[in-house]
């Protein structure tokens, strides 16, 4: 018996990693810039992503058709969506909710139409399409992911839209051979600082065949971003000095305007 338990604990690994299909394809991306500054005159930009897929000895012959999906989403935050409504000839705000932890910068960017690429079910658990990715929200006591056409992530989705925050665009990846492949992403003037995960889904025949993932990041430099830090990092500090500036202004207020 002390011998046939290694020899089944093998078997059952063997069997194990069989079942896990190995990828036929391998895709290669980066984008041209991994670190984007911004000054208190930026105006937006745009970042390119390039990449290219890698067969081997495992893909299919007559595999030479590939529809790619780019997801862009920016760092994470906690964000609110109000209702208003005219009362006594004012506009007042009478519901409200809570999104949690949602990307401030959400893109989506295909070779095509969704629909086209692969089914509604595989679209769903893809999260292809921004009627399908998930924006946690607060529903009273609980957690969840409304409908898409829930009227408060309707208005999210519009309102971030309008900034240029929230984007899909199925035409926006190009192939330029059968495997090379290229896509802009832009960044509107208000795009938010930190960090933005890029993720690469490679499809064929409407199914997933490989994806893979590459960052880049978006920094605040000049003196915005110096005073920024020293509030970050020394609270005491920033709080001496923007007293001591606030009584200052406030003495040379006192003489420009004394009246004599």
């Amino acid at each position: 018996m002390r011998s046939r338990a290694p020899l089944a604990i093998v078997g059952l690994l063997a069997a194990s990693l069989a079942a896990v299909p190995a990828h036929a394809e391998r895709l290669i991306v980066s984008v041209s810039n991994h670190r984007v500054t911004v000054t208190p005159n930026y105006s937006g930009g745009e970042l390119v992503l390039f990449g290219s897929v890698e067969k081997d000895d495992k893909t299919p012959s007559n595999r030479n058709n590939y529809d790619l999906v780019v997801t862009v989403s920016g760092p994470r935050a906690d964000m609110v969506t109000r209702r208003k409504e005219r009362k006594f000839g004012i506009w007042i705000n009478t519901d409200s909710r809570q999104f949690l932890q949602v990307p401030g910068y959400l893109a989506l960017f295909s070779n095509r139409p969704f629909d086209e690429i692969a089914s509604p079910e595989v679209q769903r658990r893809q999260q292809l399409g921004l009627n399908n990715v998930l924006l946690m929200q607060r529903v009273g006591p609980d957690f969840a992911d409304v409908v898409p056409n829930d009227p408060f992530r309707s208005a999210f989705v519009r309102l971030r839209s309008e900034h240029g925050l929230y984007r899909e665009a199925t035409s926006a990846v190009t192939f330029l051979t059968p495997t090379l492949f290229r896509t802009g992403i832009p960044l509107p003037a208000e795009v938010p600082i930190g960090t933005y995960n890029v993720e690469i889904k490679l499809f064929s025949d409407g199914a997933l065949v490989t994806k893979t993932e590459t960052a880049f990041e978006i920094v605040k430099v000049g003196f915005e971003q110096f005073v920024a830090t020293t509030a970050r990092q020394n609270g005491l500090v920033y709080g001496l000095v923007t007293a001591f500036m606030a009584l200052m202004t406030g003495w040379m207020a006192s003489i420009v305007f004394r009246k004599d």
